[in-house]
């Protein structure tokens, strides 16, 4: 054409040049393609190096020129275009979930989805990625050294995968205290904005050289996780965890708290005295067979005749104890009975003598929670029973006579807890853990152990509890969790902390607030890897849940910023995002979708047409 022929001045900001050098001006035709601009931008600048990392990128419009075919005239641009040449990867910080900052090189021009692929590839063991966003099969690394290859490199590479794959030690308390911790669902939804869009890339959203970046596990579903080659994701997974407990990002009980802390300090003990042992665990498929395989290594395996005949025989404990039942007035302290324990209940009576008759009484120790109240100096064994009922728990006191009576009890308490009889294997072991846990308290009855001097509980432990609680409040009660998991390794600990996490009622579950369709007032949609959950902002309740595999069809208006979804029966639910933009609702609910369709058989690579075409509504077709 006529004014495709015709010559006029670009002028193009060259980046590398330094912010002070004034733009370079080159002469094209509106017929030339954006490579045939770049060459002429090259020549001129009379700089010799390699440019071939370097495209353009169009300020006004936040787009990058990527398609070195097209012509200007195709890409709409003219002489007042604001254009800068640059290199598409730079520099990045990155805060890693265990608290460390790296310095790496990402891709700017690519959408976000493939420069974390890159980062994942790049940090983690070639097989899996980090999976911030999604996982992806890879083939196995050829581990060297027990780490993977390419990290053995150098000394340098090998100090980044000790960074990376080594727990960080516990904090000080006061660091802790210092740390933001969100008072309530709404200061999670506004967290849960902030989430980058997957479908551009980082120059488009405002992302710098050298600004600081978060890089965390998104999508709570852990495919395809072998602890033997995934040292370095399971390490991640698990800080995560770890600060979510801390800085009560996630609810859990008191007792629960106390476990956690006790396993952190396992953690951290293994993790200085033998950081190589981490390949310690046969290959698993995935996360939830791993925890699965924990499970029946830590409760017995499933039962075999030889169990189902023990426990047609099952041996009974017979004894004197003391009991105490805070709530019943006509027991005012302790009073002793007779007490038979078999199968998974307690029966008392007046004396041995009449045992051969009715009980006064019979409890049922399924699903209870049996809790220690010893204290060894003193010769005070106790042991604490919340019995569950109808109207909540029942609290009962059992008082043993001696260390030796105190184990025996406690041990059958805990594996009735679990709905075992004392014909389990466990039975003997658990004792034998019990009694060597109260030797360790005992070595000093002056001062706590050398282990209670080297624990620095409240940094294990949320800072509610920290202000609840005193040191030596704290540590003989962790000290006590701690007894049973101090015969896991450091795997195992590891799989332990992430198994009592995803068992949390609030697990995985991020936080948007929502105003439905019809609705005045706000409220919370609470997604999770599963399902919605419409919440009550007043009082906190679930008011209904949505399950995606009852999903039809969802979509987002654009224009009005709203998304529509319809389950099966004509059910049909619609909202407007407040806190985040519907992008990332709309990027939430695909993505958890884009998981369930990624079968154990799948190919090696990831699908990512599929994953923005299920998170990005029209925008990504």
């Amino acid at each position: 054409s006529e004014s495709g022929s015709m010559l006029w001045d670009l002028s193009v900001t060259v980046e590398d040049l330094g912010a002070d050098a004034p733009p370079i001006t080159v002469s094209v035709t509106s017929d030339l393609h954006i490579g045939g601009v770049i060459l002429k931008l090259v020549e001129k600048s009379q700089v010799k190096r390699d440019w071939s990392d370097h495209a353009l990128w169009w300020e006004q419009k936040q787009q990058w020129l990527l398609r070195t075919a097209w012509t200007l005239e195709k890409c709409g641009i003219q002489a007042d275009a604001v254009l800068i040449f640059m290199a598409q990867h730079k520099s990045l910080r990155l805060g890693l979930p265990n608290g460390l900052t790296l310095r790496l090189r990402a891709c700017f021009s690519g959408p976000v989805f493939r420069t974390v692929l890159g980062i994942c590839k790049m940090l983690s063991e070639f097989r899996n990625q980090f999976l911030y966003f999604l996982f992806s099969r890879m083939s196995r690394p050829c581990l060297y050294n027990g780490m993977p290859a390419h990290f053995a490199d150098s000394l340098q590479t090998e100090k980044v995968y000790k960074m990376l794959s080594v727990s960080q030690p516990a904090p000080a308390p006061e660091a802790i205290a210092k740390l933001y911790r969100p008072a309530s669902v709404v200061d999670k939804a506004h967290i849960h904005s902030r989430w980058l869009d997957s479908s551009r890339s980082l120059m488009q959203q405002g992302v710098q050289e050298n600004d600081r970046l978060w890089l965390r596990f998104k999508y709570y579903c852990f495919h395809d996780l072998e602890p033997k080659y995934d040292v370095v994701r399971l390490t991640q997974m698990y800080e995560q965890a770890r600060w979510a407990i801390l800085l009560e990002d996630i609810d859990c009980t008191e007792e629960e708290m106390l476990l956690f802390g006790a396993i952190q300090y396992h953690i951290n003990k293994l993790s200085l005295s033998e950081p190589q042992t981490m390949t310690s665990s046969p290959a698993m498929d995935d996360l939830d067979s791993a925890l699965q395989g924990l499970e029946v290594k830590l409760d017995g395996a499933e039962s075999s005749p030889q169990d189902m005949l023990e426990n047609l025989t099952a041996p009974e404990l017979n004894d004197y104890l003391k009991i105490f039942r805070p709530k019943r007035l006509t027991l005012k302290g302790y009073k002793q009975y007779w007490f038979k324990f078999k199968d998974a209940s307690i029966s008392y009576y007046k004396s041995k003598e009449e045992s051969l008759g009715e009980p006064i009484q019979q409890i049922n120790l399924k699903g209870c929670e049996a809790a220690p109240d010893v204290n060894v100096a003193g010769q005070k064994f106790c042991i604490k029973l919340l019995i569950p009922a109808p109207e909540g728990m029942n609290e009962v006191y059992l008082r043993c006579e001696n260390e030796e009576q105190y184990s025996r009890w406690m041990a059958a308490c805990r594996l009735a807890s679990k709905g075992k009889s004392l014909a389990d294997r466990l039975f003997q072991s658990e004792v034998q853990s019990i009694l060597s846990f109260l030797a360790m308290q005992q070595t000093n009855p002056n001062t706590h152990t050398d282990d209670s001097m080297s624990i620095n509980t409240h940094s294990l432990v949320s800072p509610r509890y920290s202000k609840k609680y005193k040191v030596k409040q704290l540590t003989p009660r962790i000290l006590e969790a701690y007894q049973n998991v101090a015969q896991l390794s450091l795997t195992d600990a590891l799989l332990r902390f992430l198994q009592i996490w995803q068992a949390l009622p609030d697990f995985g579950i991020s936080f948007v607030v929502v105003r439905f369709k019809g609705s005045r007032k706000d409220e919370v949609l609470g997604i999770a890897p599963n399902r919605l959950i419409r919440i009550d902002l007043g009082v906190g309740d679930v008011v209904k849940t949505w399950r995606y595999n009852n999903m039809r069809q969802w979509n987002v208006n654009w224009d009005i910023r709203q998304v529509a979804i319809e389950f099966d029966g004509n059910v049909n639910m619609a909202f407007s995002c407040v806190t985040a933009d519907c992008k990332i609702v709309h990027e939430f609910i695909g993505g958890y979708i884009f998981m369930s369709t990624r079968s154990r058989e799948q190919s090696d690579t990831l699908n990512e047409e599929l994953f923005h075409k299920l998170t990005g509504g029209h925008e990504a077709l």
